[in-house]
């Protein structure tokens, strides 16, 4: 497994980001994902459509390209 941030790094410095959260929230805010799915993600989307619209896991498994994924991989050994 690997940590996902909901909001990338790359976009910490960002001044609207930084004015939306604190650092502590940038940094922690984050899901564990096998590293198919994670490598999968970051395929599909920029950072910043990461970080602006995809910044929950809710947000990401509504996503119907990240939802196809998950269910494929699921099935795989």
């Amino acid at each position: 497994l690997s940590f996902h941030h909901l909001i990338p790094r790359k976009v910490h410095r960002r001044p609207r980001f930084r004015r939306r959260y604190r650092p502590e929230q940038l940094k922690r805010s984050g899901l564990m994902l096998c590293a198919l799915c994670h490598k999968q993600i970051h395929r599909f989307y920029t950072e910043l459509e990461l970080a602006e619209r995809l910044n929950t896991r809710e947000a990401l498994l509504a996503e119907p390209r990240v939802a196809r994924f998950v269910s494929w991989a699921r099935r795989q050994r």
